[in-house]
C-alpha cells in the first residue's frame, strides 16, 4: 500500500512538472485576454474592467465588461455600465453630457465638388496632413458636442467647435479622456491641435481650451506653451493638471506633470531629469497625484505631493520598485490603489497596491489557467559599456529551463519609437517571452533614445539615428554573444518602426556577425520617407530637416550617413520584411524598397504585406500569421 502511494504521489508530481513545461505558442498568446481597467464603482466598493478576449475565427476582439471586489473576489459580468459607474460625461449638476461627433467641415471627395457625378472616387487636396496614420483626410472632424439632459437622457447636442476643422479627440491616439467637465459644471475642458493643412503636420503644438456654459466663449488656457498640452483632469477644489512637453515639433521630448489653480502654474516634475510622466490621476483628497513614468527599464507608480499657493517645492515619492510594468492607474479607494501590471511573462492583470508602502497583491486572475500550466523565462538585468564609456541596461531573457553547459541562438531585440521605453513590457506580437520559449536567448538594449535614463541619454539620438543607438545595440550584442552559452555563429537581428530602421541599417554595417534579420515597417530610405510620411514635424526634428536644405548640415548629415539605402550595397544576409499596406506612419514603400534591393542582389529575402493593417498587426488571423511566419524564417536561416 505505501509503494502504491508514493508511485501515486511521483504520478502526481511528474505530471504537475510536465504542465508547468509546456512553452508559449502563437496561438496561446492569442488566447490571452486583454485586461483594462476602467476605474471605481459608484458605492467604492468594485473596480470596474474589461477583458478583450481574441476570436480567431470571427477575427476580431470580443471585450466585456466585469466589476470586481476590491478585496478580492469573484468577477461579475457588466450588461450596463450606467449601473456601475457615474457617467463622467454628464455634467456634475445632470444637466448636460458632453459626446464627440464627427462634423463634416471642409470639401474633399470629388462629388463635393461635382455633386453630379456621384460614381466618382476622388480625392482633392490643397495642403498637408491629407492622410494620418491609416485615414485619408475626408473633410470630417471629430467635434465637441454639448446637449441637455431631458428625463435622463441628452436632447440635441450643440456644436463647440463650429466649422472648426481640428478633431477633439485627438488623432490618431485620443480618447474620451480628451474632452471633460469643470466641477462646477461651469465649463467645457478640452484639448484640441488647432491648426489645419500643412501647419497642423509640421506641428506638435496642442492647448488645453475652455468652453463656458453661459457666455459660449472659448478661452485658450495654455497659449504660453508651444509644444503638447495634454489630458487635462481637475480635482473636487477645480484644481486642473496636464501633461506638457515644451517645445513644438518635438514628440518626444520630456513630458511633465503640471498643476494650475488659475492664476499660479506649478510644474511638478520638472526637478526630476530622469522623469517622463506617461499617465497620472488625482488622489482621493486633491492633494498629491500618482502618475507612471519609466525608469531604468521598467515602468513605476510614482506619488508627488505640492501646495500650488506656496512656494514648497513638490515632494515626488516612488511607490512601487521591481522587475515589472506598472502600466495604468485605475482608480484609488483609502490607501488602497488599483493599477494594471504585467511583465515579460504576464499580460496584464489588475493589481491592489498599499500606497502606504508599496505592496502589492494580483487582484484580477484573467489568464491564471493559461500561465499556470507555461513554464517562465528567466529576465535578467545586465550592465554593458558603451563606445563612449556609459553604462547601459541591457534585458537579457533566456528560454525556459535554461541550461548554461549547452549553446543556444541568440536574438538581437531592437525597439521602436525610437524614443520609446524598453521595460518590461508584454505585446501581444513582439513577445519576448514568446521569443525565447522558441528556444532563443533575447538581447534587448536600452540604447540611446530611451526614456528613464535621464534627458541627456533620451535626446542623444536626435539626428543621430544611424550613429550611437546603433552602436549601442552593437555593444549589447557582443558582450552577451561572449558567453559560452550563445552560438556566435546563430545569431539574429530583429525589431519594427525604430527598430525595423535599426535592422535595415545594422544589415549594411554589422560586418557578419549576424546570420539573418527580420524587419517590421521600417524606414529603408530617409528621402522617400520624408517625401511621403505625414507628421513632418518627426523627420524636421529627428532628421533636421528637409533633403534639398542644403545648408543644413545637420540634416545632410542624416540623409548621407544615416539612410539604410546608402548601405544596401553591404547587404549580405537573409532578411524577411513585414509591411501594413495601410501604415501612413511608415508608408508601404519603405518595405518595398527594402525587399526590391534585397532581391536584386540575389539574396534570400521575403516580402509580407498585410494589406489591412496600419503601423500595428491589429486583427488576429492576420498576427498568427505574422506570428508563424516570423518563426518559420528564423528555422529556415537561424
Amino acid at each position: 500500500m505505501k509503494n502504491r502511494i508514493i508511485i501515486l504521489l511521483f504520478l502526481i508530481i511528474s505530471g504537475m512538472t510536465a504542465k508547468a513545461q509546456n512553452l508559449l505558442t502563437p496561438e496561446l498568446l492569442w488566447k490571452l485576454g486583454r485586461v483594462s481597467g476602467k476605474g471605481i464603482s459608484k458605492d467604492d466598493k468594485y473596480v470596474i474592467y474589461t477583458v478583450g478576449v481574441p476570436d480567431v475565427a470571427g477575427n476580431k476582439i470580443v471585450t466585456k465588461t466585469y466589476s470586481l471586489p476590491i478585496e478580492g473576489g469573484t468577477p461579475l459580468l457588466v450588461t450596463d455600465l450606467n449601473d456601475w459607474m457615474v457617467d463622467d460625461k454628464v455634467s456634475p449638476d445632470g444637466k448636460y453630457k458632453i459626446s464627440s461627433q464627427d462634423i463634416k467641415v471642409e470639401k474633399v471627395s470629388g462629388t463635393d465638388y461635382y455633386p453630379e457625378l456621384k460614381k466618382s472616387n476622388v480625392l482633392i487636396y490643397d495642403s498637408l496632413n491629407y492622410r494620418h496614420w491609416d485615414t485619408w483626410e475626408d473633410g470630417k472632424f471629430g467635434h465637441v458636442m454639448l446637449a441637455p439632459m431631458v428625463n435622463g437622457k441628452p436632447g440635441k447636442a450643440k456644436d463647440l467647435m463650429p466649422n472648426e476643422p481640428y478633431d477633439c479627440p485627438l488623432k490618431p491616439d485620443g480618447g474620451d479622456e480628451d474632452f471633460v467637465w469643470s466641477p462646477d459644471s461651469k465649463r467645457v475642458v478640452y484639448a484640441c491641435k488647432k491648426k489645419f493643412g500643412t501647419a497642423y503636420a509640421i506641428s506638435t503644438n496642442t492647448d488645453i481650451y475652455s468652453y463656458d456654459i453661459a457666455t459660449g466663449i472659448t478661452t485658450n488656457l495654455t497659449a504660453d506653451n508651444p509644444g503638447y498640452d495634454l489630458q487635462p483632469t481637475f480635482n473636487k477644489k477645480g484644481q486642473m493638471a496636464w501633461l506638457e512637453m515644451k517645445r513644438d515639433g518635438y514628440e518626444s521630448d520630456k513630458q511633465d506633470l503640471v498643476v494650475t489653480n488659475g492664476t499660479v502654474k506649478l510644474n511638478l516634475t520638472a526637478q526630476r531629469d530622469d522623469i517622463h510622466v506617461e499617465g497620472y490621476k488625482w488622489a482621493e483628497d486633491g492633494k498629491s497625484i500618482f502618475f507612471t513614468a519609466p525608469i531604468n527599464g521598467t515602468s513605476q507608480l510614482f506619488n508627488v505631493t505640492f501646495a500650488i499657493s506656496s512656494k514648497m517645492k513638490p515632494v515626488i515619492t516612488q511607490v512601487t520598485a521591481g522587475d515589472f510594468d506598472v502600466n495604468d492607474i485605475v482608480g484609488q479607494k483609502g490607501h488602497t490603489l488599483i493599477v494594471t501590471r504585467g511583465d515579460f511573462n504576464h499580460a496584464n492583470e489588475l493589481y491592489t497596491v498599499d500606497v502606504t508602502n508599496g505592496f502589492m497583491k494580483q487582484l484580477s486572475h484573467v489568464n491564471d489557467d493559461i500561465y499556470g500550466g507555461l513554464a517562465m523565462c528567466k529576465t535578467e538585468r545586465r550592465s554593458v559599456k558603451t563606445v563612449d564609456g556609459k553604462d547601459m541596461l541591457v534585458w537579457v531573457i533566456y528560454p525556459p529551463n535554461f541550461d548554461k553547459t549547452k549553446k543556444y541562438p541568440a536574438l538581437l531585440y531592437c525597439e521602436g519609437g525610437p524614443q520609446s521605453p524598453l521595460t518590461q513590457f508584454y505585446s501581444f506580437r513582439w513577445n519576448l517571452q514568446l521569443m525565447a520559449s522558441n528556444g532563443y536567448i533575447i538581447v534587448a538594449p536600452n540604447r540611446r533614445g530611451m526614456p528613464g535614463h535621464g534627458t541627456e541619454w533620451n535626446e542623444e539620438i536626435s539626428k543621430d539615428h544611424g550613429g550611437l543607438a546603433i552602436k549601442d545595440y552593437l555593444s549589447a550584442i557582443d558582450n552577451v554573444s561572449s558567453e559560452p552559452f550563445v552560438d556566435k555563429a546563430r545569431l539574429g537581428c530583429v525589431g519594427a518602426s525604430y527598430g525595423g530602421y535599426s535592422v535595415y541599417m545594422l544589415a549594411g554595417v554589422h560586418k557578419k556577425r549576424f546570420k539573418t534579420f527580420i524587419a517590421h515597417d521600417g524606414i529603408f530610405d530617409f528621402r522617400s520617407m520624408y517625401g511621403t510620411t505625414e507628421e513632418m514635424w518627426f523627420p524636421n526634428w529627428d532628421y533636421g530637416g528637409p533633403y534639398w536644405d542644403k545648408n543644413n548640415a545637420a540634416a545632410q548629415k542624416s540623409y548621407k550617413e544615416f539612410s539604410p539605402s546608402n548601405f544596401v550595397v553591404n547587404w549580405d544576409t537573409p532578411i524577411l520584411i513585414f509591411h501594413g499596406e495601410k501604415d501612413f506612419r511608415v508608408p508601404l514603400e519603405q518595405g518595398l524598397q527594402a525587399f526590391q534591393a534585397a532581391q536584386l542582389q540575389g539574396i534570400k529575402s521575403r516580402l509580407i504585406v498585410m494589406q489591412d493593417e496600419n503601423h500595428w498587426v491589429l486583427h488576429p488571423q492576420n498576427a498568427l500569421i505574422w506570428q508563424h511566419e516570423f518563426y518559420k524564417w528564423l528555422r529556415e536561416t537561424l
